[in-house]
């Protein structure tokens, strides 16, 4: 089965996601701004979601994790939960 690892960054509005890839594009850090802005749980790790498998998060989410290139910031992705920004750090 195939597995991924990706942080992400989950805010409100889709405009507040496109500043913050602005600002990762311009050079600051993911991990900085997931701890500053994230309105999930996973700020407190850098937006870090750990390992996990196809199924196991919203489908759009899904959709992009396993298909996107590793190390490359995607978004803003909508789903139920808002806008997120997302890297996948690693895909076996």
């Amino acid at each position: 089965m195939t597995t991924a690892s990706a942080r992400h960054i989950l805010v409100d509005t889709e405009e507040e996601c496109i500043q913050l890839k602005d600002r990762i594009d311009a050079g600051e850090d993911f991990a900085d701004l997931a701890r500053a802005h994230s309105n999930c749980p996973s700020k407190a790790q850098g937006g870090d979601l750990g390992q996990f498998g196809p199924g196991m998060m919203a489908k759009e989410f899904d959709a992009v994790v396993f298909s996107a290139d590793i190390n490359t910031v995607q978004g803003p992705v909508k789903t139920q939960f808002g806008y997120h920004l997302l890297e996948v750090t690693s895909r076996d």
